[in-house]
């Protein structure tokens, strides 16, 4: 009897692990204006996963039309808590006329997920978020389904995420911004001062994501893609900013990070701020205007066709002389092949505006 009640026993806790494990996947839905609660089927995962997603009035109103798509990486320690404030932020900006209409997507990046694959396999988050998240968004909703109208940017561990991505696939997105980003250091258990995690929640984390291997760390981080990729994301013409508050702990992990992108030679925006710690929202309003600015022109370069510095009618007029060319420069969706398609998508980024 005593056998069968251990064997129920380790068949329950079996199957309650499996079914938090899966949970990490799915969040609880968050109520704000215009944003959606969305699942997908993961192959990569072998579960339903969640994300959020923010959609412009200009969404519904102008049903012919695709929009361009940032994608804002969360920090550790909730998924979902920023979402609210974060789309409000973006929203009251494109009311304003600050930013043109997009589409926000919000990953579940778990509280401590860090965008990477484990090491261990159990928890694909790069493979869920970069080969299925954004195809299958893009599959779903109404957008400009290429690079140069596709944004990342995070904070804090979504920071991190963001130079991840970026740096690796800078093929995928035409900007990358990093708030506050960390870990961005050599070591992950070399805290910076002020950090408020604790030693052992930090050895925790070490061990779920980097099998507790400074190798894996250091491979995985956004400072060894950078070495690797220079030349590609250079080629790419990637907008890359790194913007920190004096106060944040991680400003001397991101100073030392924009001094290693100064020796490898890619450009980037480099903004620092007095008085701001580690707060996204204290962070985005210390950049005023030129935040806005940073998407604005990220969006407006690739549809500065004659690269005159202004977007109007003659951009058109240039696109539509290098695509009867067959130039490849007129190859705008990023498909390999100069089709009516690439007229399509760079009327709709034309349409979107700067």
């Amino acid at each position: 009897m005593l056998q069968r009640r251990t064997l129920v026993a380790m068949l329950l806790l079996m199957y309650l692990s499996a079914a938090c494990a899966s949970a990490q996947w799915t969040t609880p839905p968050v109520t704000a204006p215009r944003v959606q609660y969305r699942t997908f089927a993961s192959s990569a995962a072998g579960a339903t996963v969640s994300f959020h997603i923010f959609t412009p009035p200009e969404y519904d109103l102008q049903p012919q039309r695709s929009f361009p798509v940032l994608y804002w990486l969360h920090g550790s320690g909730s998924a979902t808590a920023g979402i609210a404030p974060i789309s409000s932020w973006f929203s009251s900006a494109m009311s304003r006329g600050d930013l043109p209409p997009m589409l926000v997507v919000f990953p579940n990046g778990m509280p401590n997920g860090m965008y990477c694959d484990a090491a261990d396999g159990s928890r694909p988050m790069e493979t869920v978020i970069m080969q299925e998240l954004i195809p299958h968004v893009d599959a779903t909703f109404r957008t400009i389904p290429d690079r140069r109208a596709r944004i990342i940017e995070g904070f804090s561990m979504g920071g991190y995420g963001t130079g991840r991505f970026g740096f690796k696939f800078s093929d995928r997105f035409v900007a990358a911004s990093l708030l506050g980003a960390g870990p961005v250091q050599l070591d992950f258990m070399d805290a910076p001062p002020g950090t408020d995690v604790s030693p052992a929640a930090r050895a925790a984390i070490f061990e779920d994501v980097w099998n507790s291997d400074p190798a894996i760390f250091f491979a995985a981080s956004p400072w060894n893609l950078a070495t690797l990729n220079a030349a590609a994301i250079t080629a790419s013409g990637l907008r890359i900013r790194i913007a920190v508050g004096q106060g944040d702990a991680m400003l001397g992990p991101n100073a030392d990070l924009h001094a290693h992108l100064v020796s490898l030679g890619v450009q980037h925006a480099w903004q620092t701020y007095p008085g701001v710690g580690h707060d996204p929202l204290a962070l985005l309003q210390a950049l005023g205007p030129t935040n806005w600015a940073f998407y604005r022109d990220a969006l407006c370069q690739a549809i500065d066709f004659d690269r005159n510095g202004s977007v109007d009618v003659q951009d058109v007029f240039a696109f539509l002389n290098a695509w009867f060319a067959g130039s490849n420069a007129a190859n705008f969706d990023g498909r390999n092949v100069i089709d009516i398609q690439d007229i399509f998508s760079f009327l709709n980024a034309w349409v979107a505006g700067c």
